[in-house]
C-alpha cells in the first residue's frame, strides 16, 4: 500500500513519452535522447495547480523540476529497475485495471450488478451441508455426487437436518453442529451459492449446487429485509493514542454526565474526541448498515438506538471508550446511486467469470482465435505431481514437442510459454489435491492472460489516452524504485551519515518556549469563574475533585505544550498564573501556567523521524547534483521561448 500511494504522488510529476505525430518538436535532449515540447506542456498544464512552490509555477521554475524529473527516470533505466520482477508484476495489475475500462462491455457489468443489488435488499439465513470433491477424476466426482444426492432426499423426507450435517458435513469451517451460516446477503458467498440460496423459498432444502469447495445443499431458514443504513454520531476516548495523563474510562464517564446534565454532544466532540476526523463534524461518521463495521460491538450498540432513544450509554471497543448519538434512519439508495460501486465489487469478485468469458469471446472475435493443440496430453505428463506442493522444477521442451497452444491475431502461443506460466504460478496458489484440475485452473488464466496481453498490447498503439497514462504509471513505478535504492532506503541504513547531518544541523531542531499547563474547561461562564477562583491556591486537579463531587462540571487536561500547541486555547498567552476566561467551542476556558521551559535543544532520539526525512531530502539533492553532473542535457532555446511568450499570453 504505501509503494502505491508514493507512486501516486510520484505521478504529479510524471510525463507521458506518447505524443502526437505532428508536434514532435524538441524541447530538450538528455545524452541526445529527445524530450518533446508536447511533453513538457502537457505535465505543467496537469500539474501546475499542486505546486506549492510559488517560484516554480512559471515556465522556467517548473522546466527545473521536469528535467530533474527526466533524469531520475533516465537513471532507473540506466539501473535496470525495468528488468525487476516487482516492477513487471505491479505494472501489469495496472495495466489490467486501466485496460478494462476498454475492454469490458458495460451491459454484461451493469446486469451483472443490478443482480447483486436486487439481491443485496434481503438477507438470507441459512445452514448447509458440504461433501467435498477429491479429485477431478469422472469416479470421485460421481460418487460426491450421488452422496448428496441421496443426504437431499433424506432431508426433503423429513430427517433433522441438524442432525444430517453433524453426521456428513466436511465443511471445516460452518457450525460444526448445524452448518449454520447466519445471515448473508450479495457479494458475501461465492456466486453458486448465493444464487441457489436466493432460489430457495423459506423452511425449504436447495437443489444441489456445485462450487469449488464440492456438492452443497442448503436449508433456508429465514429471508428479511436487509437493516437501513444509520447516520450516527460518536465521542471517542483512545486508550492507545499518545501520552495520558488521564483514565479513559473516567474520562468518557464524565462526558456522558455532561451529556445527561443537558450540554451539547457535538460541542463536547469537538473539545475531547480522539477520532478527530470526526471531531470536526461534531462527531459524526459516515452512513452505515450492518456487517460494514470494522467493529462489530459499535455496530450492535448502534442499532440499539433510535429517535426515541438516541444516547448510548458509555461502552468499549477496541478503538477506545464510545458514545453514541444516534441522527437518523436513512432511505435505501437505489441502483443508480450504488452503480458504480457494485460494479467495482463484481468485477474483482467471483461473478468476474462472467464478464471475464464475455470479455474473452469478444477478444477472439475481433481479432481471431484458433486453438491448434490441447494442452492436458503433453502437460498431464510434462507436470509431475509436485505442483500440487509448488515444487515442481521445469525441464526444457524440445522443438519437436513444443507445439502451438492457439494464435490470436498475429501472436502464436508455444507449449513452452504455457509451461514458463505453470512454474511462476504455482508458487503463489494454495496447495491442491488434484493435478488435472489445476491444470485447467492455470490454462484457462493462462488463455486469459494471453488473451488481455495481446488486447493491452494493440490498445497501446491505437489509443493515445491509454498509452500516455501507461506510461506515465510506468515512469512512476521506476521513479519509486530509483529513489528508494539511492535516496530512503540508504538513508535509513546509514545511522553514522544520520548522526552526522544532525550534529551540522541541529540548530534546526529546538524545542520552542513550552508552557506546564493546568487546562479547566466548564460549559458555563460562571463555572469557569468558580474554577479559575479556585486555581488561585488549588492545583487543577484539587479543583476537578472540588467542583465535580456531585456531577461532571468540569473537565481537566494537564500537561506540557509547546506554545503553539493545538490543545491549547487559540487565544492563551504565555504568562505565569491564571488566564483571563477563554470563550471557544462552545466552552469556557481556564488555563493556569505553572511554569514556562524556554526555548532548548531536541535529542536526536525523540525526533529520529523528523530528521530521517530531512536526510532523505538532503541525499536526494546530493544525487541530484551527480545525475547532472553524469548526464548531457540540452535545451532548446527557441522552442523554450515559445512555451514561455504561450504561457505568459
Amino acid at each position: 500500500m504505501i509503494r502505491k500511494f508514493i507512486v501516486i504522488i510520484l505521478l504529479t510529476f510524471c510525463v507521458s513519452s506518447i505524443y502526437s505525430q505532428n508536434k514532435k518538436e524538441e524541447l530538450l535532449t538528455i545524452d541526445n535522447k529527445p524530450v518533446y515540447v508536447s511533453e513538457f506542456k502537457r505535465v505543467y498544464q496537469k500539474n501546475l495547480d499542486l505546486v506549492k512552490d510559488e517560484s516554480q509555477k512559471s515556465v522556467m521554475g517548473y522546466l527545473d523540476l521536469f528535467i530533474d524529473y527526466k533524469l531520475k527516470v533516465a537513471e532507473a533505466y540506466a539501473q535496470e529497475l525495468h528488468k525487476k520482477q516487482s516492477y513487471r508484476s505491479e505494472l501489469l495489475i495496472y495495466q489490467e485495471q486501466l485496460s478494462s475500462n476498454y475492454l469490458y462491455e458495460d451491459k454484461v457489468a451493469e446486469d451483472v450488478a443490478r443482480e447483486a443489488y436486487e439481491r443485496s435488499l434481503d438477507e438470507i439465513e441459512a445452514s448447509h451441508l458440504l461433501i467435498r470433491i477429491e479429485s477431478s477424476s469422472p469416479q470421485d466426482t460421481l460418487a460426491a455426487y450421488n452422496k448428496i444426492k441421496e443426504l437431499r432426499k433424506r432431508a426433503v423426507n423429513g430427517e433433522d437436518f441438524n442432525e444430517l450435517v453433524r453426521k456428513y458435513s466436511e465443511e471445516p469451517n460452518a457450525d460444526k453442529q448445524s452448518g449454520f451460516l447466519g445471515y448473508f446477503s450479495a457479494l458475501v458467498m461465492v456466486y453458486p451459492f448465493e444464487t441457489t440460496a436466493y432460489n430457495t423459498k423459506v423452511g425449504e432444502i436447495s437443489d444441489i449446487v456445485r462450487t469449488r469447495y464440492g456438492y452443497h445443499i442448503i436449508k433456508v431458514t429465514d429471508r428479511r429485509k436487509k437493516a437501513p443504513e444509520i447516520l450516527v454520531s460518536h465521542i471517542m476516548i483512545s486508550e492507545k493514542k499518545g501520552p495520558k495523563t488521564f483514565d479513559a474510562e473516567q474520562r468518557i464517564n464524565e462526558i456522558y454526565q455532561l451529556i445527561q446534565q443537558g450540554e451539547s454532544f457535538e460541542s463536547l466532540a469537538k473539545q475531547f474526541s480522539d477520532d478527530r476526523n470526526s471531531a470536526k463534524k461534531g462527531g459524526e461518521l459516515k452512513p452505515f448498515t450492518k456487517g460494514e463495521l470494522r467493529s462489530k460491538e459499535f455496530e450492535t450498540e448502534a442499532y440499539k438506538l433510535s429517535v426515541d432513544n438516541k444516547i448510548s450509554n458509555p461502552f468499549k471497543t477496541e478503538f477506545g471508550w464510545h458514545i453514541i448519538k444516534f441522527k437518523e434512519e436513512l432511505p435505501i439508495k437505489t441502483f443508480e446511486e450504488r452503480k458504480v460501486e457494485i460494479e467495482k465489487r463484481v468485477r474483482s469478485g467471483n461473478r468476474a467469470k462472467i464478464i471475464t468469458n464475455t470479455v474473452n469471446n469478444s477478444i477472439k472475435q475481433k481479432y481471431g482465435f484458433k486453438k491448434i493443440n490441447s494442452y492436458l496430453p503433453f502437460f498431464s505428463e510434462y507436470v509431475t505431481d509436485s505442483v500440487l506442493k509448488r515444487r515442481w522444477r521445469k525441464e526444457p521442451i524440445s522443438k519437436e514437442d513444443d507445439k502451438k497452444l492457439f494464435i490470436i491475431g498475429d501472436h502464436e502461443v508455444f507449449y513452452s510459454d504455457f509451461a514458463d506460466f505453470i512454474y511462476e504460478r504455482q508458487l503463489r496458489i494454495r496447495p491442491h489435491s488434484e493435478k488435472n484440475e489445476l491444470l485447467k485452473s492455470f490454462y484457462d488464466e493462462f488463455e486469459t492472460q494471453e488473451l488481455k496481453i495481446y488486447f493491452r498490447k494493440d490498445l497501446e498503439k491505437q489509443n493515445e489516452e491509454y498509452a500516455a497514462t501507461i506510461s506515465e504509471y510506468r515512469d512512476g513505478l521506476l521513479i519509486f524504485d530509483v529513489m528508494n535504492n539511492n535516496v530512503w532506503d540508504k538513508a535509513k541504513k546509514d545511522s553514522v551519515g544520520l548522526e552526522n547531518y544532525f550534529n551540522k544541523v541541529k540548530d534546526n531542531y529546538r524545542w520552542k518556549k513550552r508552557v506546564d499547563v493546568d487546562i479547566i474547561t466548564a460549559q458555563t461562564e460562571s463555572l469557569a469563574k468558580k474554577a479559575q477562583k479556585l486555581l488561585e491556591n488549588q492545583t487543577g486537579e484539587q479543583v476537578k475533585e472540588l467542583m465535580n463531587n456531585d456531577k461532571v462540571n468540569v473537565i481537566l487536561t494537564s500537561n506540557v505544550f509547546e506554545v503553539d500547541n493545538a490543545s491549547l486555547p487559540n487565544n492563551y498567552k504565555p504568562s505565569i498564573g491564571i488566564s483571563d476566561i477563554i470563550e471557544e467551542n462552545d466552552a469556557y476556558i481556564v488555563v493556569k501556567t505553572k511554569n514556562i521551559i524556554p526555548s532548548s535543544q531536541k535529542e536526536l532520539s525523540k525526533i529520529r523521524g523528523k530528521v530521517m526525512s530531512d536526510y532523505q531530502n538532503y541525499i536526494e539533492e546530493q544525487w541530484l547534483e551527480k545525475l547532472r553532473d553524469k548526464y548531457k542535457v540540452n535545451i532548446n532555446k527557441k522552442a523554450l521561448k515559445k512555451i514561455i511568450k504561450e504561457y505568459k499570453s
